[in-house]
């Protein structure tokens, strides 16, 4: 073998160790539109990188489950990971700024307050060795039910799928018993009766064919959660400044690109319903006048529990 060619292979291998692979567990499923887009992020970022970096995504909670994700990726046990950070408010409330109810209806809405929140949310991650990279939102929040409900006083004693403090809060404050349910487990907790009824979007309704187990859709848009996906701190600063870069701007790509294809399928999602038997409609009156006192009282809450943090996200969200 030649010199050329024994230098010319160490290029190659010098090239080849120099490749990092990040593992990215998801919740959902692979064909739902976040771990799609999560999916685009990937390529984007393997491209730009030319190849020095490939993130791995593992969907369905194949890696880990839902409620592991967050940790895994504080300890580095995973390098980056997609999670709804609302679900972690027992550690820090500032994590369920996108569920206060009633705040950001709107997709334009839900958008102005990731911005507003992004100093402090960044702030709040860096102090668990996590780097917030975007966020997505689902479509608006609706309420499921296995019967016709016209007040709060219709849910006393339904069970309720809780999937982070905000819901379990809402079904408290409504008479309802939560039960915490993560997304791989809806469908079984839904056909064995665990729950009989939830809060969540449109688009988690068409994933779990959720008329097979419930018959009512009220679209009462309380707010619009988002899936933040996030990198281990040290996992991303041992990249090159390169290759830093490429992340960044590949999420912002994804953070912009999610947020059109949340909106563009939202209706779609509740017709689906409507087109599989579910009797679709908003909150009658004596409902959304409820909910809108259950709303109050939750903000009231939030800022409470929040202080500084909590006004500052606000403070700037009602600047936009």
């Amino acid at each position: 073998m030649s010199v050329s060619t024994l230098a010319l292979g160490a290029v190659f291998l010098g090239a080849a160790a120099q490749a990092e692979t990040w593992n990215m567990p998801t919740a959902y499923p692979a064909d739902n539109y976040h771990t799609e887009n999560a999916q685009m992020f990937a390529d984007d970022v393997a491209s730009c990188s030319n190849g020095d970096l490939e993130i791995v995504i593992h969907a369905g909670g194949s890696l880990f489950k839902g409620d592991e994700i967050k940790r895994a990726v504080q300890l580095g046990e995973a390098e980056i990971g997609e999670r709804l950070l609302s679900a972690h408010a027992n550690e820090n409330p500032i994590f369920a700024y996108d569920s206060v109810p009633f705040l950001a209806t709107s997709f334009e809405a839900s958008d102005k307050l990731r911005d507003a929140a992004v100093p402090t949310l960044s702030k709040v991650m860096a102090e668990q060795n996590l780097m917030l990279l975007y966020s997505v939102p689902w479509p608006a929040q609706g309420m499921y039910f296995d019967k016709e409900i016209n007040s709060v006083a219709d849910m006393a004693g339904i069970k309720f799928r809780a999937y982070n403090a905000t819901t379990a809060r809402v079904a408290e404050l409504s008479g309802m018993v939560p039960t915490q349910i993560e997304a791989a487990d809806l469908k079984q907790a839904l056909a064995t009766g665990v729950v009989a009824a939830m809060i969540s979007s449109g688009s988690t309704g068409v994933d779990e064919s959720v008329w097979e187990d419930m018959s009512h859709f009220y679209d009462v848009k309380a707010w619009l959660p988002r899936n933040t996906i996030f990198a281990n701190i040290d996992a991303f600063n041992a990249l090159s400044p390169e290759v830093q870069k490429c992340v960044t701007e590949s999420a912002d790509a994804a953070k912009v690109r999610g947020s059109a294809k949340a909106a563009e399928l939202a209706g779609g999602f509740v017709a689906k319903l409507a087109e599989n038997g579910m009797t679709v409609s908003g909150p009658g009156e004596q409902l959304a006048a409820d909910l809108t006192g259950i709303g109050d009282t939750m903000t009231a809450e939030w800022l409470d529990s929040t202080g500084d943090d909590g006004e500052a996200i606000i403070d700037a969200y009602k600047a936009e």
